[in-house]
């Protein structure tokens, strides 16, 4: 059995506060990751100091915009998969990160998610919530409650079958895995 980890936040971006202001949500970003440490994380976001271009991101607890901004509530939910389901995700992701600029943000996908309504598939077009989803959906790591491309952040976590294993804010997060990586400590344990 292996782990794939659900990492929630809610930053303090333009596109974060409108998100928040429309669903009154509590985490208005989602990745996902496949080692403990969460190193890297992958996710769909802004490439720059704008809210576009946006599009396939790694992401770190420790480095980039997330050091830069600690004060960021977050949640990790760890998932308990089989490895036929574990390494199926991994090389969804790996296949993706081979072709990373050719991925773009689902920002008529995000709309459409506010309104309910089932995106059609829009090929290398996601918002993060719907990245995650279809990876643990194709994958076979977790039957979804809806389709991919309605599921928000907030979802995960109400998901019986993801455990929530962390909540703080991003600077403990990077304290925890650093922590993981120097093998000083194993958050949820």
């Amino acid at each position: 059995m292996k782990t794939i980890y659900i990492m929630l936040s809610k930053s303090d971006t333009m596109v974060s506060k409108m998100i928040s202001a429309l669903s009154e949500c509590e985490y208005t970003h989602a990745s996902i990751a496949f080692e403990k440490d969460l190193s890297p994380m992958y996710s769909f976001a802004r490439k720059g100091n704008m809210p576009l271009p946006a599009g396939l991101r790694l992401e770190y607890a420790d480095k980039g915009y997330y050091s830069e901004h600690g004060d960021i509530p977050c949640a990790v939910y760890e998932l308990i998969v089989d490895d036929k389901a574990y390494y199926s995700a991994q090389k969804l992701v790996a296949e993706m990160i081979k072709q990373i600029d050719s991925y773009n943000y689902n920002v008529i996908g995000l709309l459409l998610c506010k309104l309910n309504i089932s995106a059609y598939d829009r090929e290398h077009h996601f918002f993060c919530s719907e990245f995650v989803g279809n990876i643990l959906a194709r994958s076979n790591a977790l039957k979804l409650p809806k389709p991919p491309s309605l599921m928000r952040p907030n979802d995960y976590t109400n998901i019986p079958e993801l455990s929530l294993c962390f909540r703080g804010k991003m600077e403990e997060l990077a304290r925890y895995c650093e922590e993981i990586r120097s093998g000083e400590m194993v958050y949820g344990a």
